[in-house]
């Protein structure tokens, strides 16, 4: 006589679903009416988080039993490790925990095996798994967080979201292990052809960064010994005084942009506001973004890197080629450097922003901050220099002080204007290539 088939399909999501109708019925319940909005929230995320931790724990123990069943019906391939060699014996019940978004949660899978050789998990291909505990979401995360700010406030924002999965310690190795293949990423990277109507900008800055004492160069270090044997413990540094913890980054980015004309009045406001008559018009965007920095290489060379990326991307020079910076004179005499080397003509242009902190800290010297006036007389000059007549605006400033008889500090703070001010109309008016007649940059 024929058996029955007596064997039940359990639900692989049982468990889910009965989360699922735990937090349902709790919801509708007295003490949840008297939750307030803040409760109900922080209660709603920390079930909807263990949920969706179930709901994938089920998944993978889905996906374990369909594996065993294959290889019980005998439609599982043959399996082969690494050396070539076959691993003829199964063996079911591997597991090994994963730490994701959700929660940790254990993958189970089948381990292929042959004698003096390591273990083969094709489940573990299948799934994408990561050599280590942590999942592909919580190593994106750990890097998303870390470039924001410290460890410590990473390690925090991950916690509250995903649990108690990463330490400090990990943390920092995900973030460095993360960061190993930016070279070969942007190697393997190739920019979109541009038409030579689009210019081709260079953008070079410099970024301190704070160093454990040992990781100092040699001259900083010595400079930091040599301040503090000198005043012995201080509560505070005296103004102006550097600490002497820093070593300085080079920041490079090469990207394309669309030309983008505007008045000096989309830019910034003009004494009295703008007029509604004229919308503003919307500034250029960057395009095909490399960047690149560096601690341990010299300045020149990340600079030189940064042009060797430019040259792939317009190896005719048949576009316009901007460098923009901050006015820094070390970086300005380097790239003058490099783009006299390679024959490059490039339109240097100093970072408005940067001359903006100037013309406002000369404002304050001739009116007390937060003025009408001292609004007034910087948007007028700003707006006279966006207007291509940064010399008039510099020669004006100093004129003005001779009139007014500054003190000692204001006249070196209007000094200092009238040196941003010749640098801009020099970076503005300036060519790299030997010998070119000076002229104006591309319209941005």
């Amino acid at each position: 006589m024929e058996q029955y088939d007596t064997h039940a399909t359990a639900d692989p999501f049982a468990r889910s679903i009965s989360a699922f109708e735990t937090l349902m019925g709790t919801l509708p319940g007295a003490d949840a009416s008297a939750w307030t909005h803040a409760v109900l929230e922080e209660r709603l995320e920390t079930a909807g988080r263990e949920l969706l931790r179930q709901l994938l724990q089920d998944h993978l123990d889905l996906r374990a039993r369909q594996e065993e069943d294959l290889v019980r019906a005998g439609a599982r391939p043959v399996v082969v490790g690494p050396q070539g060699r076959v691993r003829p014996w199964r063996e079911s019940g591997h597991g090994r925990w994963l730490a994701g978004v959700f929660g940790p949660v254990r993958v189970t899978r089948i381990a292929h095996r042959g004698k003096g050789a390591c273990n083969v998990h094709p489940a573990d291909a299948a799934l994408s798994l990561p050599a280590g505990r942590h999942s592909m979401g919580v190593r994106r995360l750990a890097v998303t967080e870390a470039v924001r700010g410290s460890f410590d406030q990473a390690q925090h924002v991950i916690e509250r979201r995903c649990g108690r999965v990463l330490g400090k310690r990990r943390l920092e190795e995900l973030v460095v292990a993360a960061a190993l293949d930016v070279d070969g990423f942007y190697r393997a990277r190739i920019p979109l052809p541009c038409s030579r109507e689009m210019p081709l900008a260079v953008q070079v800055d410099g970024k301190g960064v704070v160093m454990r004492p040992e990781a100092l160069r040699e001259g900083t270090r010595r400079a930091a010994v040599k301040a503090a044997a000198a005043v012995g413990h201080r509560g505070r540094l005296a103004p102006g005084e550097k600490p002497n913890r820093k070593r300085m980054a080079t920041v490079a980015c090469v990207f394309d942009t669309r030309p983008a004309p505007r008045r000096p009045h989309d830019v910034i406001h003009p004494p009295g506001g703008r007029s509604r008559e004229r919308s503003v018009r919307p500034g250029p965007g960057a395009e095909n973004r490399w960047c690149t920095a560096s601690l341990i290489r010299p300045p020149e060379q990340v600079i030189a890197d940064a042009f060797d990326q430019a040259r792939a991307r317009d190896p005719k020079h048949l576009r316009s080629w901007v460098v923009l910076v901050d006015g820094a004179r070390h970086q300005l005499d380097l790239i003058t450097a490099e783009a006299a080397r390679r024959g490059v003509t490039a339109h240097v242009l100093l970072d408005f922003v940067h001359v903006a902190e100037y013309v406002w800290a000369g404002a304050h010297a001739f009116h007390r901050p937060g003025t009408s006036e001292a609004e007034a007389w910087a948007a007028d000059h700003l707006t006279t220099i966006l207007a291509g007549q940064a010399a008039r605006t510099a020669d004006g400033m100093t004129a003005q002080a001779d009139r007014e008889h500054l003190t000692a500090s204001q006249r070196e703070t209007i000094d200092a204007c009238h040196r941003v001010g010749s640098a801009s109309v020099e970076s503005v008016l300036l060519w790299c290539e030997p010998g070119a007649e000076a002229g104006s940059p591309p319209a941005l």
